[in-house]
């Protein structure tokens, strides 16, 4: 049978329909946006002609990247079948004979992510962009949970967890995913990363693996050895830049990425670092979740080993191997083909320059389960992570005259693993995705094949003497506030120690700044089985011009035993609240839905005193990405100051959110919501 080739005129991409169904219209449907291993439709209009089955003929080539080749999987080439094949590139008419041809179109669910030009024939020639597909069985990220796809591809805000282990703080963060021009600014990410710039056929050849797309995410996040997106930045001021604590989303960081030739955004420092990450992942269309390690320990030299050191003041010395007081990285959800089965999953990467991997400041993918059970060899970085939340801690005194002796410590890595709960802004632990619980014998075979050796020799804590450290659950800056080192004498002789007892201001990542407070008793005498509780006072008129924005105190105590000679070390970091300042909303509707109102302090913040006060506001898909600020007056202890919002319509279907912070101005818009911000 002789078949001859369709004679199109014109198009019609069916945008809204197609990025409807591939989940992906809040980028928006002014173009076409799908997901791979999924078909989606476009309708044929004939110049002449009309569609006979059998008869009519249409050849399909499908290409991606500067370098189009099918040795790399970035071109294809198929025709007309009589139905779809979803394992493939492929295309099938799903409409009657006649002059309009409803075409459906599917692509290989492990083709390569990115912009596409669709040739039909000799005439016609569409553009779209393909991303990976979480709902699709035979695509790398497949996820079968429909709550957790909500949360973890699809939600545009969260829940970033700060603070300590002891006192974990939620801070709220919109990824904005969604956000008009977010994805253009992905897809850019990926082809200023050197590995494009140096092969661009190979590069975008390796775009359809989730593995080697992570990677290149958490290179290129940071800007360290590329034109990546952030500049990092822990101590000193943030001239030139914005400080870290003040983001509240990814959309703006992003975006100036993209406006200022692919500059670096300053500043970052880990969870923005992470949170950005996720932004882009999501985007991308793999189910990313951002996770906060407590304790998290930063070894430099891959021996499994943090070693710690002290002077004679039992005052920490800084060194480059340090225990952050939390680290913020990502998982994504993917199957890791290069490994065993067991290892699918969730795989950690972290785009915070710390250390080189393969030269680049990178680390991961690495499958969680992999740290759990110790297997060290799997790609990529898994001793690094292994570290972070298993490596054991040695104290040493280094002394005037240069010795150094050891000191007895029981310090803590690894702790309150938290992300943030599917559904609800709770926190969800999943330390026991990292490690088994401690003392069993699952850990004890981890430990072994990871070849810790130090955790498997590691000695019961001294029984003689114990010192911990005991803190008020009142701790707020601006306050002045007492904290207490607890020795116990556990043998059955009297003791004589010395007790000092010090405190420092401490950044997140373990940078220790200046001192806070300091007690030294030379004579501390112990009845056997007895009990000691020292004090110490923390005035604000002496730690308030000493802590960072972290709000972080590390307390430290050292007793040295007259008898033994024997010294044992108490750490503990301490976070102090900032003065309580109530947020409530409440809305003229029935249906509350609320969005992150969050509130900036101008200048030092003291109980019973007036604040100046700053309202940021940033919704997804409402504030266009942007941050919606309003400085007002000082506020009194008490007081409430009042901003009214309200949604007008647009042109897309989206509601936008305004604001106006004179009440009296919007007294007949209808539908407003009334926000109150208390004292």
């Amino acid at each position: 049978i002789c078949q001859y080739s369709l004679d199109i005129d014109r198009w019609n991409l069916e945008c809204e329909f197609n990025n409807t169904d591939h989940r992906t219209d809040l980028n928006g449907i002014d173009r076409l946006i799908v997901r791979r291993g999924q078909p989606f439709s476009i309708s044929l209009y004939l110049r002449s002609g009309s569609y006979q089955p059998g008869v009519s003929s249409l050849d399909f080539v499908a290409e991606t990247g500067p370098q189009p080749s099918e040795q790399y999987g970035t071109r294809a080439s198929f025709g007309l079948s009589a139905s779809i094949d979803t394992s493939c590139w492929s295309a099938a008419v799903t409409s009657p004979p006649g002059d309009m041809v409803a075409l459906s179109i599917c692509s290989a669910p492990d083709a390569p992510i990115g912009r596409y030009t669709l040739t039909l024939g000799h005439s016609a020639r569409i553009e779209f962009i393909l991303l990976f597909n979480p709902w699709c069985p035979g695509d790398a990220v497949y996820m079968d949970n429909k709550e957790n796809l909500a949360e973890y591809v699809l939600a545009q805000d969260g829940i970033i967890f700060r603070g300590a282990y002891k006192h974990p703080i939620p801070t709220p963060w919109n990824f904005g995913q969604f956000e008009s021009g977010i994805l253009d600014v992905c897809l850019r990410i990926l082809d200023m990363n050197p590995k494009y710039l140096k092969n661009p056929g190979k590069d975008c050849s390796g775009r359809r693996n989730p593995i080697y797309v992570s990677r290149v995410l958490s290179a290129m996040v940071n800007c360290n050895d590329d034109k990546g997106v952030l500049l990092g930045k822990w101590t000193g001021d943030y001239e030139g830049g914005v400080s870290p604590m003040l983001w509240r989303g990814s959309v703006e960081i992003l975006r100036n990425w993209d406006t200022q030739a692919c500059q670096p955004v300053r500043y970052g420092q880990c969870w923005v670092f992470a949170a950005v990450a996720c932004s882009v992942s999501r985007a991308l269309g793999i189910p990313c979740r951002l996770v906060t390690n407590y304790l998290s320990a930063h070894d430099t030299n891959s021996n499994l080993v943090i070693e710690r050191y002290v002077n004679e003041n039992g005052e920490l010395v800084q060194s480059k191997e340090m225990i952050w007081n939390y680290h913020c990285w990502v998982e994504n959800w993917m199957t890791r083909p290069d490994l065993k089965p067991d290892f699918n999953g969730w795989q950690a990467y972290d785009p915070t320059p710390q250390e080189k991997s393969e030269g680049v400041y990178c680390c991961g993918p690495t499958p969680v389960r992999a740290i759990k059970e110790g297997e060290l060899t799997f790609k990529y970085d898994a001793p690094f992570v292994f570290a972070e939340v298993n490596a054991d801690v040695i104290t040493f005194m280094k002394k005037k005259d240069g010795s150094t002796s050891k000191v007895s410590s029981n310090a803590l890595v690894g702790q309150k693993i938290s992300t943030k709960s599917v559904g609800s802004d709770a926190r969800e632990d999943i330390t026991h995705l990292y490690k088994y619980p401690e003392g069993s014998a699952e850990e004890r075979e981890a430990f072994k094949k990871a070849d810790h050796q130090n955790k498997l020799l590691q000695q019961q804590q001294n029984q003689g003497l114990h010192l911990n450290i005991k803190v008020t659950s009142d701790m707020r800056k601006g306050c002045d506030f007492d904290v207490f080192a607890v020795v116990t004498n556990n043998t059955q002789s009297e003791k004589k120690c010395r007790l000092l007892f010090g405190s420092c201001a401490l950044s997140y990542n373990g940078f220790m700044g200046g001192n806070c407070g300091f007690k030294d008793l030379l004579n501390v005498e112990l009845s056997p089985g007895g009990e000691r509780k020292v004090p110490l006072r923390l005035n604000y008129s002496k730690y308030g011009g000493q802590i960072t924005e972290d709000n972080l105190i590390r307390l430290a105590a050292l007793l040295l035993d007259y008898t033994t000679g024997d010294t044992t070390l108490a750490v503990r970091n301490v976070v102090l609240d900032n003065p309580e300042i109530k947020v409530r909303v409440t809305s003229s509707e029935s249906d509350h839905n609320f969005w992150p109102v969050s509130e900036q302090i101008l200048g030092e913040p003291k109980e019973n005193r007036k604040l100046n006060c700053c309202f940021s506001i940033e919704g997804a898909n409402l504030t266009g990405g942007g941050i919606i600020t309003e400085r007002l007056g000082p506020v009194g202890p008490g007081e409430d100051a009042k901003v009214k919002i309200y949604f007008t319509p647009t042109h897309s279907g989206l509601r936008k959110l305004v604001v106006d912070f004179d009440s009296n101005k919007l007294c007949h818009v209808k539908g407003y919501r009334n926000v109150i911000i208390g004292k």
